[in-house]
């Protein structure tokens, strides 16, 4: 299902610094913007929308469409390819597809073994991709922590416990996958942060808090971390709410360095947004006409 803006509702692109400083980068009425990646010469991001893929400048502040074909609709989960020319990309059919950030034709990587697949890390290496698998797309079952070769072939599961998992994606030196898992709580909906070795040894928990916490992201120098907080008694990461984006050392993930309360949530922060020099992120807000901006 393809998201749109309600009725008096706006879409913000923001840039926020480990200073704590923030800027709006892009605002639009017209199309609902999801789940930037920065680019690896740091001046565009790559954000979905409308099913479609989009590059933002960031400096002239201009929005251009990614000419795809060959893939469906896509979702809001997508990661670039370290070689800085390709991304994969996660499409409504349950699939994961590569393509080049020109455009151009996709080519699909996940084969129809009853799954969908949501993708949101990709190694270091360019070598291997780490996804959710939510069996026959029943999104009532948890969803599994599941690694593939980037360019197709065997899956391979990682144990994290039986509670729902989402965001899996690699640290910078590829030995850890940095995820959110209800594994830790009988609490419905009570994600919490963690990582796991990739060979599936030293599960831990890296926050205990009485938010619901989602999509960790390590930036590339390994020193920071973003992830998104949700208000108690939330249930997956839904639209439309109150909700804050937050900086911390990854030193220290229980002490904030800078937090960013917005109203969003789906769509706001799902994909790693770090710059590569790891002085920045981005998220998305979605602020209505009755809400406040982006405050810092």
């Amino acid at each position: 299902m393809i998201r749109t803006l309600q009725p008096g509702q706006r879409c913000e692109v923001w840039a926020a610094s480990v200073s704590g400083e923030s800027a709006l980068v892009y605002s639009t009425e017209d199309v609902l913007l999801e789940a930037p990646n920065w680019t690896l010469d740091g001046g565009s991001l790559v954000l979905n929308g409308d099913g479609k893929l989009w590059k933002l400048d960031v400096a002239g502040a201009s929005l251009t469409g990614v000419p795809l074909t060959g893939v469906p609709d896509l979702n809001n989960d997508h990661v670039l390819d370290p070689d800085g020319t390709g991304i994969y990309l996660s499409a409504n059919d349950g699939h994961i597809y590569r393509a080049e950030l020109s455009g151009g034709q996709a080519e699909r990587i996940t084969k129809d073994d009853g799954s969908f697949h949501f993708l949101h890390g990709v190694s270091p290496d360019g070598q291997e991709l780490a996804y959710v698998g939510i069996e026959a797309g029943d999104f009532t079952q948890p969803g599994r922590l599941m690694t593939i070769p980037a360019d197709g072939g065997a899956t391979a599961s990682v144990n994290v416990g039986s509670g729902h998992c989402d965001g899996p994606e690699y640290s910078p030196d590829g030995k850890w996958l940095y995820l959110n898992t209800e594994s830790f709580t009988s609490l419905p909906g009570h994600a919490q942060l963690a990582r796991v070795q990739v060979d599936g040894s030293g599960f831990e928990r890296l926050l205990e808090s009485d938010t619901v916490d989602w999509f960790p992201h390590v930036s590339p120098d390994g020193r920071f971390a973003s992830y998104i907080r949700f208000p108690r008694g939330t249930e997956g990461h839904p639209a439309d709410l109150p909700v804050a984006v937050v900086l911390v050392s990854t030193g220290d993930w229980a002490t904030p360095l800078h937090t960013w309360p917005l109203f969003g949530g789906q769509g706001t922060l799902n994909v790693t947004s770090w710059s590569p020099d790891s002085e920045r992120f981005a998220f998305v807000a979605y602020p209505l006409s009755s809400s406040d901006s982006t405050k810092d």
